[in-house]
């Protein structure tokens, strides 16, 4: 009898054991905003079996307006957040210690895009005008290309009223602002479907100006990758996520329905994501996951400039790493 007791035993702790094991392979991946086709990849990976490949059980979570993927993932709701750089590096500076572990997002997406009629033709043309600029941490590249220009953003002649934009266009349609926050991908084809045409619009790309910083990169947080378990499961995100994201390139058309297949809420359509998913592309392309350093740099460079009120008041040290990507890679 005790022989069968210790056997049952045994075998329960195996079986404890065997389940703990399975449950330390779950991943939530936070996203920076609604499901769309700007996290493909990710979704991808998941409807692909890419995840279950490497072991993983990840739960991708969207965004919002009200949601700010740092403060999930330093409130324990996340593994992994996706988030710009330059709201990173400010929450970094802040106490959060965010660390970038991949960047799937090789180039910019952001631009200003402004009416023709408004007389702004150039960089030049800013002064005296109001911009829409969105907050919750995409002011960051707004406020260094300002400071860069030597352009004031508390109103007047000299300088650029900021008008909080909302995460839409109506302030360009309804010519509150001479121009407003876009990316390629989102919100300039708004304006387009809005009924302006392209020949009436005028857009900067921040890639363009010199002023790009990095986008939807992979964050941890820092203490976390001394556990090897959880640094050995974002080697098996960070390549799985990779392989979907490869896919997606190569088949923008099928990404984006599976994007859609994924939006609870039924807002996106097939023209707009697929038109996204396209736009995507050219923003992942040439990336691998590795972060290249002459970006962060760039990126850094650019929220240090920013005179009397810079994003960072100094460079971040730790801030990224190339541990999981080059275990990924290999």
């Amino acid at each position: 009898m005790n022989k069968k007791l210790a056997s049952l035993l045994a075998a329960g702790v195996f079986s404890l054991a065997a389940f703990h094991a399975n449950a330390a392979d779950k991943v939530t991946l936070q996203l920076k905003w609604v499901t769309q086709a700007q996290f493909a990849g990710y979704y991808v990976a998941k409807d692909k079996g890419f995840y279950e490949e490497e072991g993983l059980d990840v739960d991708i979570k969207p965004g919002g307006p009200d949601i700010a993927p740092a403060q999930v993932i330093a409130g324990g709701g996340a593994d992994v957040i996706v988030d710009w750089m330059p709201s990173a590096l400010a929450t970094r500076e802040k106490g959060v210690p965010l660390v970038n572990i991949a960047q799937p997002f090789k180039k910019s997406g952001m631009m200003l895009t402004c009416l023709k009629e408004s007389g702004v033709t150039s960089p030049d043309n800013f002064k005296g005008k109001t911009l829409g600029v969105w907050f919750f941490g995409n002011e960051y590249p707004f406020l260094s290309w300002m400071s860069q220009l030597k352009i004031p953003t508390d109103g007047g002649p000299e300088g650029v009223t900021v008008l909080k934009q909302g995460f839409n266009v109506d302030p360009l349609i309804q010519k509150q602002a001479a121009c407003i926050s876009t990316m390629t991908y989102n919100e300039y084809w708004q304006v387009i479907d809005a009924g302006i045409k392209a020949e009436d619009l005028v857009t900067f790309k921040y890639e363009d100006q010199g002023v790009a910083t990095l986008e939807d990169g992979l964050y941890v947080l820092e203490d976390k990758l001394k556990d090897p378990a959880f640094k050995e499961r974002m080697v098996k995100f960070v390549r799985a996520s990779m392989k979907g994201w490869k896919y997606a390139e190569e088949n923008p058309d099928e990404a984006a329905d599976i994007v859609l297949e994924n939006d609870s809420t039924g807002a996106q359509t097939e023209k707009h994501q697929k038109r996204m998913m396209g736009e995507i592309a050219k923003l992942t392309a040439g990336s691998n996951g590795a972060l290249d350093e002459a970006d962060y740099k760039r990126t850094v460079q650019s929220l240090l400039a920013g005179g009397s009120d810079p994003v960072i008041s100094k460079e971040p040290a730790g801030a990224w790493t190339h541990e999981v990507t080059d275990e990924a890679l290999k």
